[in-house]
């Protein structure tokens, strides 16, 4: 079982960065795909980015490609969400997830099996 607990969130302007946290317990972190998900008010959690359990893959939403990026550190069990060119719709409540899909089942919202709790990032205009 994995533990996970988002953090780094906040309130920044539009055009500011923000990095995200993810630490998760646990020895079998290294065996999981992360992704990052976001939900904004009245709307359904969609998807943000994943990495593959070795880091060698990544993949973005459309919206946010070029703007963020998605990391770990195995060593460290703690996934990283780099968020640049912050707008004012990336506002939601991002949430770390953990994964033992296939690579190219990492954007399904299903195919995730342990969440954290969430982190809000508010981008003001």
């Amino acid at each position: 079982q994995v533990q996970l607990v988002e953090s780094g969130g906040g309130l920044v302007q539009a055009g500011g960065s923000l990095r995200l946290s993810c630490a998760a317990s646990g020895r079998t972190f290294s065996t999981y795909a992360i992704g990052w998900f976001r939900q904004a008010p009245g709307k359904e959690r969609e998807f943000v980015s994943a990495i593959t359990w070795s880091g060698g893959s990544t993949y973005y939403a459309d919206s946010v490609k070029g703007r963020f990026t998605i990391s770990r550190d195995n060593a460290k069990n703690t996934a990283y969400l780099q968020m640049n060119s912050l707008k004012p719709e990336d506002t939601a409540v991002y949430y770390c997830a953990a994964s033992l899909a296939v690579a190219t089942r990492l954007s399904f919202l299903g195919e995730y099996h342990y969440w954290g709790q969430g982190t809000q990032v508010t981008v003001s205009s």
